[in-house]
């Protein structure tokens, strides 16, 4: 097959329909200026927006929240989390974010497996176990009802909805790194409405986020 021909610009000339280059170049920078302009005034910005402008964008919004657990060696660990959501359909795939400064992050960016528990409305009382101690100071588990899965997870009896999913990646996210999980087991007892965020509003972290 003969190779692609080079294109080559036809030689530059001047006449009534052709600009000379520095005119061009000045038009071009009368151009970025009239964008530039109409960007301040519609508000655009281009630098990011802080904490508190975001917090007026999601203020309001709910979503639900869910029960972490994750276990390596002799350690267990879980907390209340609201950064989690399904982020493919197939394969399956499900996304859960952990602070930094939790104590579950520090156990599961060692292990291998995470399981998500959706809570019924009816649970705030595991939210508030899950969400308002640290596992630096509390045994949580000691304070509810779990069984063994595998790699010896902690799974919550009495979480009428949960996945056990494998840690394919880490990503990091700011103050909380993101867990991809690829679903291994799931037990689905019940399909009615989980616990959401404007519902746990009323609790006291354990840790900062």
């Amino acid at each position: 097959m003969a190779p692609h021909p080079i294109l080559t610009a036809p030689e530059a000339t001047t006449s009534a329909n052709q600009a000379p280059a520095s005119h061009l170049m000045s038009r071009l920078a009368a151009r970025k200026r009239r964008s530039a302009a109409a960007s301040r005034d519609t508000g655009t910005k281009t630098q990011p927006l802080s904490t508190e402008e975001f917090d007026r964008l999601v203020a309001g919004l709910d979503y639900p929240v869910f029960v972490v657990t994750t276990a390596h060696e002799t350690a267990r660990a879980g907390c209340l989390v609201g950064f989690a959501t399904q982020v493919s359909i197939g394969p399956p795939r499900f996304l859960v974010c952990l602070s930094v400064n939790n104590r579950t992050y520090d156990v599961a960016r060692h292990a291998s497996l995470i399981a998500v528990h959706v809570l019924a409305p009816s649970q705030h009382d595991l939210a508030e176990l899950f969400g308002s101690t640290t596992g630096d100071e509390v045994d949580k588990f000691s304070q509810c009802r779990w069984q063994p899965g595998p790699n010896d997870i902690p799974l919550l009896q009495d979480c009428q909805r949960r996945i056990v999913g494998r840690i394919l990646e880490q990503h990091q996210f700011g103050d909380h790194v993101g867990f991809v999980l690829e679903p291994l087991k799931a037990d689905v007892a019940s399909n009615g409405p989980g616990l959401s965020f404007e519902q746990v509003q009323d609790i006291d972290p354990g840790h900062s986020a």
